[in-house]
């Protein structure tokens, strides 16, 4: 199966070119699947474990390790948490994994945990911008959001460095690129993968006769627009960011506890995280914007293939906003469905306030800016975990009932980052 065929790439990839691990190593493999990595890392010598939540995947990686004689264990588990001891482990791997753990600050940190001080931590994730995560995005158009972040952040170099910042030394990043290779057109390949790939499987299901044919036609689209085989087949270059971490510290500052075992009520990391990228994202959006001229302040932004705002007008637009996304997220934390806010409304509501704010000089927008995304993120920061976890209905979400965490992350966070490449775009930097 060609699904096997790129993880066990890049699986024998990743570890040929970091672990030239000595028999005897410790290895934990997350999500071994089949395994692939698991089988080659066995064959080396190492002390080999993997989990796994897919049960028949595991049955398979074990007939084929009794095939081969080698010897490892491999038992369903789930990668928040794992149950095993602190720093167990001197190599842990997790390829094309961690991006379907609905918790990613609880995947980092018990990634880290169970790691030795001074090991080595390797993941391998689809980009966002790459084949891949163009289509998960595809996916997305077509499905209710599940309330978890985005999988591909796992594969954006800024995300996966707030992720893994406690008790790393160092961190080595690469972006890499698996060539798809596929002996039929590009609408087998989607009905491949519609058959035998878990998230374009549930997605398909999840849609009823129509739906499902307006997905079909998208993602044949996509795969048609990628395609540089000559013949009838499918060839596309998929973007991967392949991540090596060491693990810092001496054996005694390795946790004791599981990072699910955190009690509530305390600073919550995640919300600490959180409010750091929407720092971030305003500060990059305002560093942007001060840099330009006044000419460039009143170009125009292309919205739905037309120009729309200027780029003035959407810098204090994703200002004014940062206390409507606020609102929403703290009355989801309170278990409060959020179900009066319509696409309708939010598309009033820019229109009235673009023709407001027609003229608003940079200064002004700047200083809100700055204002709003400061105390939005001392709002976020103000939030526990089980607050991040809480979900309720939400009507810009299709009525799907969405966690607080969920919400924050692709409202808040999201719109400037969002706002600033569309600004990239129209002043062609």
């Amino acid at each position: 199966m060609r699904i096997i065929q790129w993880k066990t790439y890049l699986a024998d990839a990743l570890f040929r070119r970091f672990f030239g691990v000595a028999p005897g190593t410790r290895l934990l493999d997350v999500g071994c699947g089949a395994r692939q990595l698991a089988l080659i890392a066995a064959r080396a010598g190492t002390k080999v474990r993997g989990c796994d939540i897919a049960v028949n995947w595991l049955e398979k990686a074990r007939e084929r390790a009794a095939a081969e004689g080698l010897e490892l264990i491999l038992e369903e588990g789930d990668a928040e948490p794992l149950t095993y001891e602190d720093a167990q482990f001197d190599t842990v791997v997790i390829l094309i994994a961690a991006m379907f753990a609905p918790r990613p600050d609880l995947v980092a940190a018990e990634l880290t945990r169970v790691c030795r001080p001074g090991g080595i931590i390797a993941l391998a994730n689809w980009t966002p911008g790459g084949f891949v995560g163009q289509m998960f995005k595809t996916i997305g158009r077509h499905i209710a959001p599940s309330g978890m972040p985005a999988p591909v952040q796992w594969g954006d170099e800024v995300t996966v460095r707030e992720r893994l910042r406690e008790r790393i030394a160092d961190l080595k990043f690469a972006l890499r690129v698996y060539h798809f290779d596929y002996p039929f057109p590009p609408g087998a390949v989607v009905e491949f993968f519609r058959a035998n790939y878990g998230p374009t499987f549930w997605a398909f299901a999840s849609l009823d006769a129509s739906g499902q044919e307006k997905l079909r036609n998208e993602l044949v689209t996509l795969r048609s627009a990628n395609n540089y085989s000559e013949g009838n087949g499918t060839k596309v270059d998929a973007e991967y960011l392949e991540v090596v971490a060491a693990r810092s510290g001496n054996i005694s500052d390795a946790p004791r506890t599981t990072a699910a075992q955190k009690t509530g009520g305390s600073m919550s990391r995640r919300a600490e995280l959180l409010a750091d990228r929407i720092e971030e994202g305003a500060a990059k959006l305002a560093a942007f914007a001060e840099g330009i001229s006044e000419a460039e302040w009143r170009v125009p932004v292309k919205e739905s293939g037309k120009n729309g705002r200027s780029v003035g007008v959407i810098v204090h637009h994703v200002a004014s906003m940062y206390p409507i996304e606020i609102d929403v997220a703290r009355a989801v934390a309170g278990g409060k469905a959020v179900t009066d806010v319509t696409w309708e409304a939010v598309a009033q509501l820019n229109a009235k306030h673009a023709q407001d704010q027609a003229g608003v000089t940079k200064a002004a927008a700047l200083e809100l800016l700055r204002r709003n995304s400061h105390d939005a993120a001392a709002a976020v920061r103000a939030l526990t975990d089980e607050e991040l976890d809480r979900a309720a209905p939400f009507s810009l979400s299709f009525g799907a009932p969405v966690t607080a965490q969920f919400v924050i992350e692709d409202h808040a966070l999201r719109h400037s980052w969002h706002h600033l490449a569309r600004i990239h775009a129209a002043l062609g930097r």
